[in-house]
């Protein structure tokens, strides 16, 4: 089969569209012929992450496709059926954190970047049909990763004030349009006026540009919530927008994992600090369902084919797209 594997050298030099051997299940699993695979900041990380003394890895954590092959244990009539990959292993129930043995598909477990991959049957979810396989192939990291930081960790209300820094992205771009469905009052930043203006056609009741003081240009208002995960960038000034009592969830930190904050400050605002992690497997469902309920698509940016890999990666490294990065991999 022809896949996007990493080997030998960290970084994207290490990254060849090459052929590698196709994988056959194993007990309890299947074989899923990919169709489509979504690009992540995941992917970024991973190729740094991957040792290079380590044997290839293919990459990637979002795919849709049909099942072709099923493993000992596994019922047959799961052949042919549309699915949609959870890309978390070993998470199945909601819980205040991942359990022991979590892991992410495309690291250390070979990932969708590739026209077949195989997979415990259960992270084989049916694909909903108002999805086309575009869009299914890029919801999975991003929807899971959007639902249990704004509902689960978040406690996401109706009338909530949300505030979302760094438009843009896929996580970011889910968050926006969840939070809107929930009824919720969302404000978000971003450096271009582009992704500003796409995010107030998707129900943004504001957004600001990043460089603004972000409590002059909201006019004092007070989030109940704030989405983080840009970093030491934005951690402090989106702290300044919490009203007292407020809280902030954080899933990431693309611009740096360290920086220094005013901890009175913190415990005078009685603020609470959340972090969160990707979802279980019952988060997972009922972002399906949510999205379906809502008719929540994910915002489609650039596809592209595997061997176009490239400039994909240049694309998403450059913070150029608006949503998600697709693959078309087969027919």
């Amino acid at each position: 089969m022809r896949a996007l594997a990493h080997e030998g050298t960290n970084g994207m030099e290490g990254l060849l569209y090459r052929t590698l051997d196709k994988p056959e299940p194993a007990q309890g699993e299947v074989r899923v012929k990919l169709l489509t695979a979504g690009l992540n900041h995941r992917d970024l990380f991973v190729l740094h992450r991957h040792h290079s003394a380590d044997p290839a890895l293919v990459i990637g954590s979002d795919g849709a496709g049909i099942i072709d092959s099923v493993g000992e244990g596994v019922e047959p009539s799961l052949i042919g059926k549309e699915v949609m990959i959870n890309p978390g292993l070993g998470w199945k129930d909601n819980s205040d954190a991942p359990p022991a043995g979590f892991e992410i598909v495309g690291l250390p477990y070979h990932g969708t970047f590739a026209e077949y991959i195989t997979i415990p049957a259960e992270n084989a979810v049916a694909k909903p049909d108002f999805l086309t396989w575009e869009e299914a192939g890029v919801t999975s990291l991003a929807g899971i990763t959007a639902y249990r930081a704004l509902f689960t960790r978040g406690k996401l209300k109706k009338g909530m004030k949300v505030f979302i820094p760094g438009i843009g992205g896929g996580v970011a771009t889910f968050l926006l349009q969840f939070a809107v469905a929930a009824g919720a009052e969302v404000y978000v930043s971003s450096r271009s006026k582009e992704k500003c203006d796409a995010a107030l056609k998707l129900g943004a009741k504001q957004a600001v540009d990043s460089n603004e003081d972000w409590q002059e240009a909201l006019g004092g208002i007070g989030m109940d919530l704030i989405i983080e995960s840009v970093g030491a960038a934005t951690f402090n000034q989106s702290m300044s927008l919490l009203r007292k009592g407020g809280t902030i969830v954080t899933f990431g930190s693309s611009t740096g994992d360290t920086f220094q904050f005013n901890l009175r400050e913190f415990f005078y605002g009685q603020f609470n600090l959340l972090g969160s992690t990707m979802g279980s497997a019952e988060e997972y469902l009922e972002m399906l369902s949510f999205i379906e309920k809502h008719g929540i698509k994910p915002v489609l940016d650039e596809v592209y084919s595997l061997d176009q890999y490239e400039a994909a990666f240049k694309r998403l490294e450059e913070a150029k797209q608006l949503g998600k990065i697709a693959f078309r991999i087969g027919e």
